[in-house]
């Protein structure tokens, strides 16, 4: 596979993004003859199954960020988008396999130390080593500073790890979980008292009863890939899955949250993925349906609504390769992640209901792909940080230092 990657500056991002077309081609085809017909066969089963996995393998979608001297694609971070975009538009949970696993990559790469990043970076890129992120617990969610999870240090240099994790996105699948504990109790503020652990077990299947999958949560919406809980009950953990070893010790607090810039830009081009998709769908639906002998499309009523879905969807798409631009030239993005997380989410759910209305009964229908598609865009408000945690950040960072 030939990939090119956009200028540290960030400004040569079209011609980039034009260079990697024939690899954004491969994952369009992927998606219109694999994933959307099994996203209608199989939507519920909270499980992407082996062949896809195998697929998306073959297609080095696990390592778009890894750089080919790991093993991965090397991709830059506005073609990763757009390939998000188009796995989005096919079928949300096969994008959210891939998104905190990515976010996972991106911890290793930025925080890891040479040994953590050379023993686990190529099976991550292979996708052998499948990872998921975890921050929330049951009664904590976007007050991190808030978690209960603990970790006490063991005589070996290692640590114990106790505590109850919620909402982890490949939570049964994955073999690695990246787990934020409490390693100084005594720290002000609390947040510089957390550390990142890299927590093994095996896929689809509890430990030694240290770790313990205990429930996949049954959800409305991206219902092909498993959401679980995760119980620590003294685990042990070797001071090697420290991430960043003795180095990183109290520092996962901030090592998570730049990472989640990354998640934060993959989430918002899910969110254009399912927008332009419940597009392509109401405007399918325009074109056919006929009501007082025409197309309702030619309709000016449907006309405004496929106006502003489109402009909706555009935006977005702008918003968040922005971000992605700014991300590679090396700068802070949390005011313009959370724009685009913030503008896409709710754009998504917007145009996924316009589409709804589009369809009129019709889209009320289980069998209608708008009906998944809206309870999927739903699912997008609140991943990777709701969207009033985005308000937070955007209104706190433009009331500091304006816009």
């Amino acid at each position: 596979m030939t990939v090119s990657n956009i200028g540290k500056n960030g400004d040569d991002m079209d011609k980039v993004l034009d260079q990697n077309a024939a690899y954004i081609d491969r994952i369009k085809a992927f998606v219109a003859d694999i994933i959307r017909p099994l996203a209608a066969r199989d939507d519920g089963d909270n499980m992407i199954g082996a062949e896809v996995i195998a697929q998306m393998k073959a297609l080095g979608l696990f390592g778009t960020l890894i750089p080919k001297a790991y093993g991965g694609l090397g991709l830059d971070l506005a073609t990763h988008c757009a390939v998000m975009e188009e796995l989005a538009s096919g079928w949300v949970s096969v994008a959210g396999v891939l998104n905190p696993h990515v976010l996972c990559c991106n911890l290793v790469l930025t925080s890891g130390s040479d040994a953590q990043k050379h023993s686990l970076l190529p099976s991550m890129a292979s996708g052998d080593l499948r990872c998921a992120f975890s921050l929330t617990e049951p009664h904590t969610g976007s007050d991190v500073q808030s978690i209960t999870t603990a970790a006490e240090p063991l005589d070996d240099g290692g640590w114990s790890l106790t505590g109850h994790k919620r909402w982890i996105t490949n939570g049964h699948a994955a073999n690695m979980v990246f787990v934020l504990a409490i390693t100084d109790p005594e720290a002000k503020p609390a947040h510089k008292g957390m550390t990142c652990f890299m927590v093994e077990k095996p896929p689809f299947a509890d430990g030694d009863g240290s770790v313990v999958v205990e429930e996949i949560i049954d959800k409305m919406g991206d219902r092909g890939v498993e959401t679980t809980d995760l119980v620590l009950r003294a685990h042990p953990c070797p001071a090697s899955r420290v991430l960043g070893e003795k180095a990183g010790v109290n520092r996962g607090f901030a090592q998570m949250m730049q990472s989640m810039e990354t998640g934060r830009i993959g989430a918002s081009s899910m969110c254009v993925g399912v927008a332009r998709r419940c597009l392509e769908v109401g405007l399918d639906y325009a074109r056919t349906r006929e009501t007082f002998g025409q197309k309702i499309g030619n309709h000016q009523a449907i006309q405004f609504k496929l106006a502003d879905m489109a402009t909706k969807i555009e935006a977005a798409r702008l918003l968040t390769r922005n971000a992605a631009r700014l991300k590679t030239a090396g700068a802070r993005v949390d005011m313009a992640a959370g724009m685009a997380k913030l503008f896409a989410s709710d754009a998504a759910v917007e145009v996924a209901e316009e589409a709804f209305r589009i369809h009129g009964s019709n889209g009320y229908s289980r069998s209608s792909e708008v009906e998944r598609l809206y309870r999927d865009a739903l699912s997008l408000v609140s991943a990777e940080g709701p969207s009033e945690i985005q308000r937070m950040i955007i209104g706190r960072t433009v009331f500091r230092d304006g816009i």
